[in-house]
């Protein structure tokens, strides 16, 4: 079956949602999170797209994208070779890292583009892992709460800040305002087609895992070993990191982490 075209920005402005392959995560711990930010700011350098905002999760990018100088395609051939390359190194692995097609929709008013950056900057909220949005690390929000405290040019906060109004300060009262309203906005996102494991099965498909060694021994395994089955168990379909912390008994920061 032929896919279909991508719709065109007449604003050249996108958001666009990367997800790792099989819904796999593609983030472990801090230092893949930087390396892909690094890899954005790399491309950014060389395609002179700007950014309004992004916000990592574990298995997924959220991206709002100005394209210029090049198309949204190779800007984001650019990004994923670029961290795919470093992160099948490190993993010692091989094959693709990212799902074959990203997603994007245009983005051609303001209205819409405010709420698709709440809407970004707010999936940690609706993941449960921050109560508030300018708590989560690795998002762009923090950059427009708080300019002199995140430094750095990579997100173009300015663009979006003046659409509240040209004063500075004014601007970010109504931006944080507009963030803290309820919304049940529904916008481009990764498909939760996904069937649910219970912790029964779950149980099972972990003691094939460890081969007949004991949920015990799994907690108390050094580092490396352990970080070593707790990712193969995150590749179980279905399964959350919550989950597997309540089954396995390993604290949830350390099932993040592996």
């Amino acid at each position: 079956m032929p896919r279909i075209a991508r719709k065109k920005s007449n604003s050249g402005i996108y958001h666009v949602i990367v997800r790792g392959i099989n819904r796999q995560d593609i983030f472990h711990e801090e230092e893949d999170y930087t390396k892909y930010l690094e890899g954005l700011k790399r491309a950014q350098d060389i395609s002179k797209f700007e950014i309004y905002g992004y916000c990592l999760m574990s298995n997924h990018v959220h991206l709002l994208l100005h394209e210029k100088i090049e198309s949204l395609e190779s800007i984001m051939k650019r990004v994923g070779v670029s961290y795919a390359s470093w992160y099948n190194k490190k993993q010692e692995r091989v094959g693709h890292v990212f799902q074959d097609r990203y997603k994007s929709e245009p983005i051609d008013n303001d209205a819409y583009l405010l709420s698709v950056l709440r809407y970004i900057h707010n999936n940690p909220v609706k993941a449960q892992l921050v109560l508030q949005a300018e708590d989560y690390v690795w998002s762009s929000c923090r950059k427009y709460n708080d300019p002199n405290k995140y430094l750095g040019n990579m997100i173009n906060t300015g663009f979006i800040l003046k659409i509240f109004d040209e004063c500075g300060e004014i601007a970010r009262q109504r931006w944080q305002a507009f963030m803290k309203q309820d919304s049940n906005d529904k916008f481009l996102d990764i498909e939760e087609k996904q069937p649910k494991i219970n912790d029964e099965r779950l149980y099972k498909e972990i003691q094939k895992i460890l081969k007949g060694q004991s949920l015990g021994e799994l907690q108390s395994m050094e580092k490396a070993s352990r970080d070593k089955i707790i990712r193969k168990i995150k590749s179980i379909e279905g399964v959350t990191q919550r989950q597997i912390a309540r089954v396995t008994g390993i604290n949830q920061s350390l099932v993040f982490k592996a």
